[in-house]
């Protein structure tokens, strides 16, 4: 995942009103603006902005007023995000009175500050999310003092802490204090410092002379100092399930999916709980392996998507079953997450069977699977079996919204072009491409998250690639025998194979996609030039594709074959690009 930075300020409690003497120059009138509700955690609050202000300039006061950087918000009104900078407030349908929910996007490290008797000060950069246990370990690496894990024990509020517990639920009071029980009676307190923590490791003054050599050796008994009574040690909860979705038995899953399936079980077995990321707009979770040491997948349930009815984002239900982005419905987004993998084919040919191969973009496996464990988000407090998509995790260099997009291989935004095109992307943004390196050195980009992919329309289609200067470079010979290999038939026989009966909508995006990019790459067009003909400039306005459909609906007559619509397609669509 990325570590983008967050910038905090106090956050003030008064409204987010423009004073007037800012804009001495506007002489608004109470009609010209309308008021708006901030949802933040679980606070309300109240806004006045105009109706012509764009969703950019909103973000900008937000960030002016309340310190959140504009990259790292999301706004959702009414169950949609708004997610266009250009557009305009008022294109939304925002009225007064409504809702917008902020959701933000926080660093996933936190900074621990350690200190010691001695007066040295040790500083950790550690992913937010890791436990107690991966926290010691860390401080045994850097201080011989405290080099024997046996010897610690961490203690808050009388309740002896295992290892698998994490700093930031510890932290979530912020007087709580931990105490971290050596041989030397060191106390951990914790205590937030911004959106980070600052654990202190301080251990008294001991009584006896041979105590102070914190590194030496010992030969009188352990002592331990803690406030209350330590709590006998529990064993790691055991009680989960973790299990693939199969709905075709004539198949087996591949060996990729198996490994990291197992992984996942060994880690749940191993007592390690379920890591929700501070990201996102839905429930995401880091599956650790049996050591703790590393992620090994994550997981996505279905019925903690935004707007669905477990969300623990504290976004709204949707009241319609539509999802944030139009013609995509809420509690598919796994599903969709597995097509992206399934129809990321190899360069050798279609994907069999979710076959081991390595597809043309890159997506990581991903598998459909049922997993039941206390640490997701059940509200009721009883867990519940949850079905989600798992993906395989890979470490990761952040992503590609941490730097700028002219050090990105040509051919690794093309890849990326040809999976977003063919699926009509709903969400890809910079922030969900991954960096990482291969074994010579060079830069890889990875795609994540594609739950918004092959939606019932092309309304929401958005490409941040599309303004990478790699964009305007045409597709390579050996990308453009990719592309003439697709089949959009084949894919859809192939995914109702596996288990998802696509709705005709979906298809007809899938077969209208492929078309387009086909027929592009075959007359040397580039990314940028098909990419624009699927994404609206603006929110109001229908993007050339959407044009091109309208237009082949209008000139066949009511009932025509689903073939012939898309044969006066295909037709229409040759027009226009003969044209450019």
């Amino acid at each position: 995942m990325s570590s983008a930075g967050l910038a905090v300020v106090p956050v003030r409690n008064e409204p987010l009103i423009p004073p007037d003497h800012l804009y001495p120059d506007w002489g608004l009138c109470e009609n010209e603006s309308i008021w708006i509700y901030l949802a933040l955690s679980e606070s309300m609050v109240p806004m006045r902005v105009l109706e012509s202000d764009s969703i950019e300039s909103l973000k900008l006061r937000i960030q002016t007023y309340k310190g959140f950087v504009v990259k790292n918000q999301k706004l959702v009104c009414e169950g949609r995000e708004l997610a266009r900078s250009n557009s305009l407030v008022r294109d939304y349908g925002v009225n007064d009175g409504n809702v917008l929910h902020l959701v933000l996007r926080l660093s996933d490290l936190q900074v621990i500050n350690v200190k010691t008797t001695a007066g040295k000060e040790l500083t950790f950069h550690v992913e937010r999310g890791r436990d107690v246990g991966y926290v010691k370990k860390q401080i045994a690496k850097r201080e011989k003092g405290f080099s024997d894990l046996d010897e610690q024990e961490v203690v808050c509020d009388g309740e002896r802490l295992e290892d698998q517990r994490l700093i930031d639920d510890v932290c979530k009071n912020n007087n709580a204090v931990l105490h971290l029980l050596v041989r030397k009676s060191a106390k951990v307190r914790a205590k937030p410092v911004a959106k980070n923590f600052e654990l202190s490791v301080v251990a008294p003054e001991l009584k006896h002379k041979q105590d102070c050599d914190v590194g030496g050796e010992e030969n009188h008994p352990r002592r331990y100092e803690a406030d209350k009574v330590v709590e006998p040690r529990k064993l790691p909860d055991r009680d989960f399930v973790l299990e693939p979705v199969i709905v075709n038995p004539e198949f087996e899953l591949p060996s990729v999916i198996v490994d990291m399936i197992n992984s996942t079980y060994a880690g749940l077995y191993s007592g390690r709980i379920p890591i929700r990321s501070v990201e996102g707009t839905g429930g995401v979770y880091f599956m650790q392996d049996s050591t703790g040491q590393k992620s090994v997948s994550v997981f996505k349930p279905i019925d903690e998507e935004p707007l669905a009815v477990n969300n623990p984002r504290q976004l709204p239900v949707s009241s319609d079953g539509e999802g944030l982005k139009k013609g995509t419905r809420v509690g598919e987004g796994a599903f969709r997450e597995v097509a992206a993998y399934i129809l990321d084919h190899s360069k050798k040919g279609q994907r069999r069977l979710y076959g081991d191969e390595k597809g043309f973009a890159g997506v990581l496996p991903t598998a459909l699977i049922k997993c039941l464990h206390a640490g997701f988000n059940n509200p009721d407090g009883l867990p519940t079996v949850k079905i989600g998509s798992l993906q395989m995790f890979v470490k990761n260099n952040g992503s590609c919204e941490d730097i700028g997009p002219g050090s990105f291989p040509v051919e690794q935004v093309h890849k990326i072009s040809v999976l977003d095109i063919r699926l009509a992307n709903a969400d890809r943004h910079a922030g969900n491409i991954l960096l990482t390196k291969d074994e010579e050195g060079q830069t890889v980009l990875i795609p994540i998250d594609h739950g918004y992919c092959l939606p019932e329309s092309f309304e929401d289609c958005t490409f941040e690639w599309l303004y990478w200067p790699q964009a305007r470079k045409s597709y390579s010979p050996e990308t453009i025998d990719y592309i003439k290999s697709l089949d959009a038939d084949e894919d859809i026989a192939l995914l109702k194979f596996l288990g998802w009966n696509m709705s005709q909508k979906c298809a007809r995006t899938l077969r209208i996609s492929t078309m387009l990019l086909k027929k592009g790459a075959e007359r040397g067009l580039s990314p940028f030039a098909i990419g624009s003909i699927m994404c609206r400039e603006n929110l109001k306005e229908e993007s050339v594709i959407e044009q091109m459909v309208q237009e082949a609906q209008d000139s066949v007559l009511p009932g025509t074959s689903e073939a012939a619509f898309l044969e006066t397609l295909s037709q229409i669509m040759d027009c226009h690009l003969d044209g450019l």
